[in-house]
């Protein structure tokens, strides 16, 4: 998993392999390697850690070669040390993979038998030593490559060198993407277009089941028959970006201070704030003809798709299922030819909620998809789209995409309401200026990072956290436990208020911050309860609310965080960012890597 960056050029690679690995850390990594072709043998450079540690390495003995591979790895098999690190070479092979080899016991063991011995952990390693077998038998290097990937099971892609070859990758993809880089006589594989970004625009994506022989004039793609295949050349929309902190400590922070922006950007897309009317932007479907929608997702982008659930059930009357991805398909639910499935995911690459869209897509179940990368793959599969405008999101733990992906679920909720009816054109307007305020009100929750920061002093002391919410609150109190946990490494914990009664408030005393997010609502009341139960028991309660809803609750000694009154609709997506900060803030303190988080990867592309 993580990042490949192939190069077949005419100046020595290893820096450059290094430079477009960088732009690659976004999805997180425990080792880095490069291997080139030098004097016609393979060699290699390989560290534990930050790529700093293998830039050391390089400046201390360094590396020819016009052709080379690089890996960023993200462990699954075997533990994170130099040895696991890729590349991975037997013979006269060397390989990088991301993915998963599903028979790799069986392989290894079929290899052990044949007499290879394994330096590593790895199931990659596997796949070096199928291909050191078939050159041994006599096959070409491109032939040898073709009868090992017959052999895979599993999620991969992978960048192939062989010594004695200094005019040749050969890439492959099942499951996590690969994209081929054009250049004028020189040319690149990626596993994202951001990395060839400083060499290309020109990019050609490789399709589930291809496989490519790359060399400086050019590329052949092939698919598992071995017939010749031929995919779009493209300019990606992802070279034209720049990854830069600009003034902030961390990706995280300057993320979160662009979702006014990107929040503003992406309703634009969907809504004519000019008029309070929403946009005739296309859908695969008319909400008015199906009478259920599926929503499957993965991690925080399945929290969006939870308050996407309240909205369209209540404003647009439609029944609607959501499922963890990685759960949906296996529960083999069934779907008529009225159902409709939606699919969340901001790279457009988690495996899990491909593997349910393909499951839809066999079904014959009209399929769309809110991603934050047009040429992803999920967004390729789909039926048709709903962009995110956040632009790349560097920092592993989701934060403007959230956000961004929440404002596309209340413009959904606002058309499949007009279009069944359950709104009148007069209650769309007035939702419609609802979401136009959504980008002040966050550029106003924004201004209290510095009473969230002294709260989040105060937080990084424990070591368990309670979440409380109701209504539209609860999933957010989820993404505040999952926020927190991924990236401070405190313990926490979401939940429905009414269901603190239930379990939860055993944990109680005066140890437990419970942190309760209540906008002042209709139920606001029904919270306030709750507040008082944990209070009773010495809770520590951290409450996030606005004016009236602080005055209200009346409970000595809570913290308060005092957001901006606003409607109730928007404030799903303006309540996210104090639950971002605290986070944030926190991990700061604690000293944490937050924008890599420890075994945690942007890009989940593998089951």
């Amino acid at each position: 998993m993580c990042g490949i960056v192939g190069i077949v050029g005419h100046n020595p690679v290893a820096p450059l392999i290094v430079d477009a690995l960088k732009r690659l850390e976004y999805r997180g990594y425990d080792s880095a390697g490069v291997a080139t072709i030098e004097d016609g043998r393979l060699a290699r450079r390989r560290a534990e850690g930050k790529l700093i540690n293998l830039e050391r390495k390089l400046a201390e003995e360094p590396l020819g070669g016009l052709i080379g591979i690089g890996h960023t790895r993200w462990a699954t098999h075997g533990v994170p040390n130099e040895v696991n690190a890729h590349p991975h070479f037997s013979e006269n092979v060397a390989i990088v993979h991301n993915g998963i080899i599903e028979n790799f016991s069986e392989l290894r063991a079929e290899l052990v038998a044949d007499g290879f011995v394994f330096a590593s952990q790895t199931d990659t390693e596997v796949v070096a030593h199928l291909i050191a077998r078939e050159l041994m038998r006599g096959a070409a290097p491109k032939d040898a490559a073709f009868a090992a990937l017959k052999r895979l099971q599993g999620a991969f892609a992978l960048a192939l060198l062989f010594r004695g070859d200094e005019d040749l990758i050969v890439g492959a993809r099942n499951g996590p993407p690969l994209a081929i880089g054009h250049g004028e006589g020189e040319m690149y594989l990626g596993s994202d277009a951001i990395a060839l970004a400083p060499f290309t625009e020109a990019i050609t994506y490789l399709e589930d089941g291809d496989w490519t022989v790359v060399r400086r004039s050019g590329a052949e793609i092939f698919d598992m028959e071995g017939r010749t295949v031929q995919r779009q050349q493209q300019q990606s929309v992802g070279t034209s970006f720049l990854v830069d902190k600009g003034n902030h400590r961390h990706f995280m922070e300057k993320e979160i201070h662009e979702q006014p922006e990107v929040i503003a950007h992406t309703l634009a897309h969907y809504l004519d704030f000019t008029n309070g009317s929403v946009k005739p932007f296309e859908t695969p479907f008319n909400f008015a003809e199906i009478d259920r929608l599926a929503i499957s997702a993965c991690g925080t982008a399945y929290l969006a798709g939870l308050i996407g659930k309240y909205w369209l059930e209540r404003y647009a009357r439609i029944p609607v299922d959501i499922d963890i991805a990685s759960e949906f398909r296996y529960r083999e639910m069934p779907l008529s030819n009225a159902s409709a499935a939606l699919f969340v995911s901001q790279s457009g690459e988690t495996a899990d909620t491909l593997a349910s869209l393909r499951y839809c897509r066999a079904e014959g179940v009209p399929i769309a998809s809110i991603v934050n990368v047009r040429d992803s793959t999920i967004a390729r599969e789909s039926d048709g789209i709903f962009p995110t405008l956040a632009g790349p999101e560097i920092g592993v733990a989701s934060t403007k995409a959230f956000t961004c992906q929440l404002s596309i679920f209340a413009s959904l909720a606002v058309r499949a309401g007009l279009e069944r009816g359950t709104l009148t054109q007069d209650e769309a307007r007035a939702m419609v200026r609802s979401l136009s305020e959504a980008p002040r009100y966050a550029s106003q929750a924004l201004r209290l990072e510095e009473r969230i920061e002294k709260i989040a002093r105060e937080l990084s002391q424990v070591r368990h956290v309670l979440y409380l919410g109701r209504d539209t609150s609860y999933p957010l109190a989820l993404e505040g436990a999952l926020k927190l946990k991924e990236i401070s490494y405190i313990h926490a914990e979401g939940y429905a208020a009414g269901e603190l009664k239930h379990g939860p408030i055993a944990l109680i005393d005066e140890t437990m911050p419970v942190i309760v997010i209540a906008p002042h609502d209709r139920i606001f009341e029904k919270t306030v309860s709750n507040m008082q139960e944990v209070a009773a028991r010495g809770g520590r309660i951290i409450l996030i609310t606005d004016e009236e809803g602080a005055a209200g609750a009346a409970l000595d000694g809570a913290e308060t965080i005092v957001m901006p009154t606003m409607p109730e609709f928007i404030a799903p997506i303006v309540y996210a960012l104090p639950i971002q900060m605290l986070a944030y803030h926190t991990a700061v303190v604690m000293g944490t890597d937050v924008d890599q988080p420890r075994n945690l990867a942007k890009s989940v592309t593998v089951e």
